[in-house]
């Protein structure tokens, strides 16, 4: 039940991170909510993995559908993978690796 309020409060701080700050600020977000949360390292790591990566994916595809897929189309065209799930599956590393920080720095 911790790593459902860790998601959800995760998701919602990097969503407000991300619309002030640059797109590296929901691994701040991401480690201060798991330093909060006391979990094992994989717990903490698939929180913020899922988190990050739910928020990049819904992100994509807003943009996606709002700019005519032209983005997507060339990414596709380069790439031989989705490229919304690549972009999900960058951000939610980047969301694990900073809540397993966050996670650790509690430990120290």
């Amino acid at each position: 039940m911790k790593t459902m309020y860790q998601i959800f409060l995760t998701l919602l701080v990097c969503l407000v991170l991300q619309l002030f700050l640059p797109w590296w600020s929901v691994a701040i977000g991401a480690a201060i909510v798991a330093f909060f949360f006391e979990q094992s390292g994989w717990r903490a790591f698939a929180g913020g993995f899922v988190a990050v990566f739910i928020l990049w994916v819904a992100a994509a595809s807003w943009l996606n559908a709002t700019g005519g897929a032209i983005l997507a189309t060339r990414l596709n065209q380069l790439l031989p993978l989705n490229s919304l799930l690549l972009t999900g599956l960058v951000g939610g590393l980047v969301g694990g690796f900073a809540a397993l920080t966050g996670k650790m720095v509690r430990a120290a």
